[in-house]
């Protein structure tokens, strides 16, 4: 039965993980410690061919160094699998990400035809494949993802709540002026 026709009760498809998918969630978040080290939030993404296991493509967020707020791991990721493929449908491929897709990047994978996607930490304030929004399954749009949540969930976790806290610890709040009522005041 072809993968869209299986979930046409719009239940989500989920599958569980591989050792592939365990190996290049690895790989992606080497990506994001990287992204990291140089000042960006932590999200590494890796596309691979899902029957050999090959990469096609890596990348990490780089939204804070290029000045581009669609500069996310998933996208860039995304957009290196097609150029390397010569074929924007990526139906044959994993995309395998740190942190659950925002809905930009959730948008892209349906319309790229990622075949199955893999993250590992649950966004509750921006994920659009399971916590805010169900993209990547919806059965109103024209191709839905095998999805596989929570891979080295902790890892992921862990590796963001390490970049924001170190962050907030560097950002100071700015003062009040003199003679100016703070915020609340006015």
């Amino acid at each position: 039965m072809p993968r869209d026709a299986a979930n046409l009760s719009g239940s989500p498809p989920v599958a569980n993980p591989t050792d592939a998918d365990r190996r290049h969630m690895r790989r992606a978040l080497r990506l994001a410690r990287a992204a990291a080290a140089i000042g960006e939030t932590p999200v590494g993404a890796v596309v691979y061919d899902t029957a050999t296991g090959a990469v096609l493509s890596e990348a990490a967020n780089r939204r804070e160094h290029d000045a581009d707020p669609c500069a996310h791991a998933e996208l860039m990721a995304i957009r290196a699998a097609a150029a390397l493929t010569g074929d924007w449908r990526l139906n044959h491929c994993t995309l395998v990400v740190t942190l659950e897709p925002c809905p930009m990047c959730a948008g892209a994978i349906v319309n790229a035809r990622v075949g199955r996607l893999v993250y590992g930490a649950a966004d509750p304030k921006a994920g659009a494949v399971a916590s805010l929004y169900e993209i990547c399954t919806d059965s109103r749009l024209n191709h839905r993802v095998i999805v596989v949540a929570g891979v080295m969930a902790k890892s992921s976790a862990t590796l963001l709540q390490e970049f924001f806290r170190a962050r907030r610890g560097k950002v100071k709040p700015p003062k009040p002026r003199r003679g100016l009522a703070a915020p609340d005041q006015a």
